[in-house]
């Protein structure tokens, strides 16, 4: 749970909710030197600068209530986490409601802008200023582990290209709560090294955030789409010792039919798609353990040591142990 004395705080008025409250109007709360004016004549939109982070790398503060915030964006990426009650708030033209324990991730030049809270809504604003990690990224990242997800993607093009934000549903998710308790906490209660902390959290917080993202499905739901929607969440899951006989049987298919409807479906043979998925599993265990490659090679379910090489050698453009002594550098 939050600390009490940091939830105390937050919920306490400050004077500009207390004059908002008052007016029920918006009260300028950023300096000058916070907004790019430059940026802001061009897109008619008030667009915050790299001023919050000085000498640090994430800025983290209280939505103030009370008054609707203006459209605007940011030069930096944005997190937008309902600690309770709830928001209303439009991106891009997209009227969005986050939910308490809900978390809108918010990529550079994202546009919105949130209505009115009341008394019982706290919505905390995380900003950190990392190039390396934005929206594609994220996305490139669930791909590469979930055929099934890299499907998805694929077959919703304009979003995947156009959409600069992604909403996390994490009401449930008790990790995600306790990894932002404990940023909102190590922030505000300003502990010694919190900034260092802080950016070890974000890096937790982004893979659990990848690993449980899902990718709404808005494609007309056909008898033959969703089958292999169905087959592609099984190849993702017995990667290791499936095979098109066996998926024929249970679902009651020609093999040869069920061969063309997937590769129809889905743009490459069944063979290709498997051997993708095991090799995207070969890889993370080649980069994040010191398993002997052999027995990776047997655990994604190849027998043919030769083949594996020579396959994972094209996926990857390296060879298994320069691979992962090229990941070992990186840390």
């Amino acid at each position: 749970m939050l600390n009490k004395r940091v939830l105390n705080m937050l919920d306490t008025l400050n004077s500009l909710e207390l004059q908002q409250k008052e007016s029920d109007q918006y009260l300028e709360e950023m300096p000058a030197k916070a907004i790019n004016h430059e940026l802001s004549k061009k897109t008619r939109v008030k667009v915050l600068n790299n001023y919050f982070f000085k000498n640090k790398d994430i800025y983290i503060s209280k939505h103030n209530r009370f008054a609707p915030y203006p459209t605007h964006s940011h030069t930096f990426l944005e997190i937008n986490y309902m600690l309770k009650g709830r928001a209303e708030q439009v991106v891009n033209g997209k009227a969005l409601t986050l939910n308490k324990g809900d978390l809108l991730l918010l990529d550079v030049g994202a546009e919105h802008s949130i209505k009115s809270l009341g008394k019982n809504d706290l919505l905390v604003n995380i900003l950190f200023r990392n190039s390396n990690i934005n929206i594609d990224l994220l996305k490139d990242l669930r791909r590469s582990r979930s055929v099934l997800y890299d499907f998805l993607l694929r077959s919703s093009v304009k979003s995947s290209q156009q959409q600069n934000f992604l909403i996390f549903r994490t009401a449930k998710n008790k990790k995600i709560a306790q990894i932002m308790n404990e940023i909102i906490d190590e922030y505000f209660l300003k502990r010694e090294f919190s900034d260092t902390v802080i950016k070890a959290y974000l890096q937790v917080l982004i893979t659990n955030l990848v690993r449980d993202y899902r990718v709404l499905d808005n494609q007309p739901q056909s008898k033959s789409r969703k089958l292999i929607i169905e087959i592609l969440d099984e190849i993702d899951k017995q990667y290791m010792d499936i095979n098109l006989d066996k998926l024929a049987a249970k679902h009651n298919y020609n093999k040869n039919y069920l061969s063309n409807l997937f590769k129809k479906e889905v743009g490459e043979p069944f063979s290709a798609v498997v051997l993708k998925k095991r090799l995207t599993q070969a890889n993370i265990l080649i980069t994040s353990t010191e398993l002997p490659i052999s027995q990776i090679i047997q655990a994604v379910g190849i027998s043919n040591y030769s083949y594996f090489y020579k396959k994972y050698y094209n996926f990857y453009h390296k060879l298994p142990l320069e691979q992962r002594k090229a990941n070992n550098q990186l840390y």
